[in-house]
């Protein structure tokens, strides 16, 4: 069976809770049980983990290679500053999507360059919980080739 990593970054843990005006009111809990459905419906099976160190996110994506078919990762506030999470995903060579809640271009110009971009095969971003079904969508459409 095909398996899919995903990967919430730090602070999503507060999703629902934080910043309602940028994030809303979604949860992680309302996304992870969303993606479930979908894959289940896709026949596909996903490990969700929600972690906030840098370290561990990259250690996580470096011991995903061969088990891994797909990765889609909101890297969070990483995707502005951490070259070691861009170098992560560009060793282990798994088609990964970047995927975010809003829109990060309309945002502070800081969110503007992502890190994570060039090495992902694309990005979602600005659709709210939509963007990581959106996101799952197409790493599913990465493996099925």
């Amino acid at each position: 069976m095909r398996k899919i990593l995903v990967i919430h970054g730090p602070n999503l843990n507060l999703l629902g809770k934080r910043e309602i005006d940028v994030y809303g009111t979604v949860t992680i809990d309302e996304i992870n049980k969303d993606l479930e459905k979908l894959a289940k419906s896709k026949k596909v099976a996903l490990e969700i983990i929600q972690l906030s160190h840098e370290g561990d996110i990259v250690e996580r994506i470096g011991n995903s290679k061969g088990k891994f078919n797909a990765i889609v990762i909101n890297p969070a506030a990483y995707t502005h500053t951490s070259v070691a999470i861009r170098d992560a995903i560009s060793a282990v060579d798994i088609p990964t999507v970047e995927v975010h809640l809003s829109n990060i271009y309309a945002r502070e110009e800081f969110r503007h360059t992502s890190l994570v971009a060039p090495v992902a095969k694309g990005q979602v971003s600005g659709f709210g919980k939509m963007s990581y079904l959106l996101g799952l969508e197409a790493a599913i459409g990465l493996i099925e080739g």
